[in-house]
């Protein structure tokens, strides 16, 4: 069971109706900088690519989640606030001490894809494919997803990825067993299994709104890879037309896209990866270069930004933006700081020592691919 622990709600009240809420932008942002200073010895803050400017500029370490998850391991200061998601703050929980506190500025700042898996649904779709196949399974969450999903991975001798890792958490996988199940996300999986040779026919789709996940006894037997129904609404947002039309009007544009977008995006960009590695690509190519980009919208635009002498634009003409990521706001983020200040921490996310037992050994198995 995961806790999110509010250890004063009297003052999360009280800070919800505070002064905050009559500052202006200037007056607020202006304050986190002076609490960040004052709070220094026992703060850091950690922020997403995907989170917006107004937010970002505070992080005192940017990135992915392979990245902020290797950090969040190595941090010793008492509060670590992640300018992230849920599934980010309780990675993080799991790797720090019991000394530190992790805190999410806004709780409901959760991740569509991490929702449409639960332990239980993991559990029923694991002894169906379990009972229809005598060689061995892997299970493969992707770092979207609960702790408690993480925790079933751990207990079953299977091992977490991100993006920046599926290539090669899939082949430690197949090094261990016949047949990988990877969740939540289909489309990082399918890309991934592709990537490194395994035909579509032998990966097949666990549905967990259909009966039997919509497979017969005979399509668990013959797929190598088990695919869950799951995907990223941002990433979802991409189509091979915009790549098309984007090519018809300049054929020098480069394509890259995250490996969530389909496989159809995915196979007909000239390149995939995680939002590291894209990062990486802009920063490395040639001035004068051209860039649609397929993947979430402050991230394009901050690139876009710092790297002036490239053209960097978002493949759809339409906004990708994470919602979710998009609570995460600068009053959120004042209002936490004040309560550090006060010594009444707000926002803790707290994973039970149950569920950290077991999400720790797929956590450190993926580290210690990475």
């Amino acid at each position: 069971m995961i806790n999110f622990l509010n250890i004063d709600n009297d003052y999360l009240k009280s800070t919800s109706s505070d002064d905050s809420r009559d500052l202006s932008d200037k007056e607020i942002i202006e304050q986190i900088f002076a609490l960040k200073m004052k709070l220094k010895e026992k703060i850091v803050i950690l922020g997403h690519h995907y989170q917006q400017d107004d937010v970002i500029q505070f992080a005192d370490i940017k990135g992915d989640s392979l990245k902020l998850a290797q950090e969040a391991s190595k941090i010793d200061k008492e509060y670590i606030i992640f300018c992230g998601v849920h599934f980010m703050a309780e990675t993080a929980d799991i790797l720090t001490s019991n000394s530190q506190k992790v805190i999410l500025p806004d709780l409901q700042a959760g991740c569509s894809m991490a929702d449409m898996v639960t332990k239980d649904q993991i559990e029923k779709a694991w002894k169906f494919i379990t009972d229809n196949t005598d060689e061995k399974v892997i299970p493969i969450t992707y770092v979207n997803s609960s702790a408690e999903v993480k925790s079933f991975v751990g207990s079953h001798g299977g091992c977490i990825c991100t993006s920046s890792n599926a290539h090669e958490v899939i082949n430690w996988a197949f090094g261990q067993g016949q047949k990988i199940f990877f969740f939540p996300d289909q489309h990082l999986g399918r890309n991934t299994c592709f990537d490194l040779n395994i035909p579509l026919e032998k990966m097949s789709l666990y549905d967990p709104n259909k009966i039997s996940g919509g497979l017969s006894s005979i399509e668990v037997k013959s797929a190598k890879v088990l695919l869950w129904f799951g995907f990223c609404s941002v990433h979802q947002g991409f189509n091979v037309n915009q790549i098309k039309v984007l090519k018809e009007k300049d054929p020098d544009i480069h394509i890259i896209v995250h490996p969530e977008c389909s496989f159809e995006v995915v196979q007909a960009a000239d390149e995939s990866g995680s939002t590291a590695k894209i990062v990486e690509v802009i920063r490395s190519a040639p001035k004068g270069s051209k860039f649609a980009v397929g993947t979430e919208i402050n991230l394009v635009n901050r690139l876009s930004q710092e790297f002036t002498d490239k053209k960097i634009m978002s493949l759809s003409p339409y906004q990708c933006l994470c919602s979710t990521m998009y609570r995460i706001r600068p009053a959120w983020l004042l209002r936490c700081l004040k309560s550090i200040e006060a010594n009444k921490p707000i926002n803790v996310i707290s994973v039970s020592e149950e569920v950290k037992i077991n999400s720790i050994k797929a956590i450190n198995q993926m580290l210690e691919i990475s």
